[in-house]
């Protein structure tokens, strides 16, 4: 019989083989509020946390989710008294530990819990597109009534850690929490200029969504019965600007990097590893491959994507010393073939409106500039605007901010010029780009008349 995951059960557990806290989590302080508790967070801030705290450590984490999606999460986190398996899996096999670090989980009461003076860090993993003000953004009016609570409870010191993917996400998170803030009150906006930091960060580690498989494959295989186990590859990153306004854990004790130069770790990540996931992305969904390391290992894909990081983006990058460019490429490849994970085309395939913008059009930009190649990310965006256009509304992977594109997909089959109009997407330089626009179109009809893969050749 299975074992059920709980604290009464870690000593069962323990005995399968398996890692499992052995620290005492009733000592633990939850000095990190985190907002937006999914398989990423667990597989890497939680996972980090729970590292220190098995070194001797006393932060842990309380979750905090806002969104009605949220309460399973709740449910299960409850039922498992905050514990769940995390599965990292490469090519060799799995390894398996239970994370112990979440101490617990609200849905109400986030302004409450954030005027805890004991609370150091509000962490956050709320998505690219949740700091979007375009629409009401009930998300970051409730970080702001959250933080306008901590001033009024004495305005202690708080970093605000954004662990989301995207660039100068610190940066991006105090921009939209002030101009919510600026339309409450001065007192507001002066707590956060003078006791709050914003710290960007990179944060990395390929966490595809977990499907029942994975529950059934612990369940049978390992012994563990666990509602919402994570799986994960085993490379992780996280590189952050030592910018806290009051305490922080060690986390540099467990692999994380402090440094002034997060940019450039940023650029590395988002152009060669993000910027390649999606050049994959709808080109393989059209070809009806279904996971990344069988792209990857499709020869013709596999030379598309060489070309892309040697010839298109290696070329706008600064090299980090230490780092070369070619070396985290290998690396990116490498991750790619991870047949463990199995991460889903469909994961990648998520939110295109809100990705391309950030992984890939910086790097058209750039090569524009240099006067360089662009025909294989105009191939990818051709891929974008084919998927959009040809997949079945119900088969599409979703995209919160799509509407636009998809209508301008529609009208793409008839003239591909048509979907360069997608301001969100396409900058001015690159619509009135000649060069740009005529790679476009070549490629689009390349894929209608051959084929994703036929495209590639």
């Amino acid at each position: 019989m299975p074992v059920a995951l709980s604290a009464a059960t870690l000593g069962e557990i323990g005995a399968l083989g398996v890692g499992v806290p052995q620290y005492d989590r009733r000592a633990l302080v939850p000095r990190i509020l985190h907002l937006g508790v999914g398989g990423f967070h667990r597989a890497h801030l939680a996972r980090y946390v729970d590292e220190l705290a098995d070194g001797g450590g006393e932060w842990a984490i309380r979750g905090v989710g806002l969104l009605e999606s949220d309460r399973r999460m709740a449910d299960v986190l409850a039922a498992q008294d905050g514990l769940y398996t995390l599965i990292e899996r490469d090519s060799e096999g799995s390894h398996v530990n239970v994370v112990g670090s979440i101490v617990d989980f609200v849905r109400e009461g986030f302004a409450a819990q954030l005027a805890h003076a004991d609370v150091a860090i509000l962490s956050m993993t709320i998505t690219e597109g949740g700091y979007s003000l375009e629409q009401p953004n009930a998300t970051i009016e409730a970080i702001v009534d959250a933080l306008e609570a901590r001033r009024a409870a004495g305005g202690t010191p708080l970093t605000v850690l954004s662990c989301d993917n995207l660039p100068g996400n610190g940066t991006v998170a105090r921009a939209a929490i002030m101009q919510v803030a600026s339309t409450r009150s001065d007192e507001l906006v002066r707590y956060l200029e003078s006791a709050c930091t914003f710290p960007n960060s990179m944060v990395d580690r390929i966490t595809p969504q977990t499907s029942d498989a994975d529950r059934v494959w612990l369940r049978d295989e390992i012994g563990i019965d666990d509602g919402w186990p994570v799986v994960c590859e085993p490379f992780r990153q996280w590189v952050i600007e030592d910018a806290f306004a009051a305490a922080r854990p060690a986390f540099e004790d467990v692999g994380v990097l402090f440094t002034d130069h997060v940019h450039d770790w940023e650029l590395y990540k988002l152009r060669m590893l993000n910027a390649t996931h999606s050049c994959m992305a709808y080109l393989s969904g059209l070809a009806g491959i279904v996971y990344v390391d069988q792209a990857i290992a499709n020869p013709t894909i596999g030379a598309y994507l060489g070309r892309f990081l040697v010839d298109e983006v290696m070329p706008t990058l600064t090299e980090i010393p230490g780092h070369p460019a070619a070396e985290y490429a290998a690396t990116v490849v490498d991750r790619f073939a991870n047949t463990g994970v199995r991460d889903q085309i469909a994961r990648l395939c998520i939110d295109g409106t809100a990705k391309f913008p950030t992984f890939l059009i910086p790097t058209v930009e750039r090569q524009l500039d240099l006067d360089g190649p662009v025909e294989c990310a105009a191939l990818a965006l051709a891929g974008w605007a084919r998927y959009l256009g040809t997949v079945p509304v119900e088969e599409r992977a979703p995209d919160p901010h799509g509407a636009r594109s998809a209508a301008l997909a529609a009208e793409a089959l008839d003239d591909p010029r048509a979907f360069l109009e997608l301001g969100a997407v396409f900058t001015p330089r690159l619509r009135e780009s000649a060069r740009f626009g005529d790679a476009f179109v070549r490629a689009y009809e390349e894929i209608a008349a051959h084929g994703a893969i036929g495209a590639l050749l």
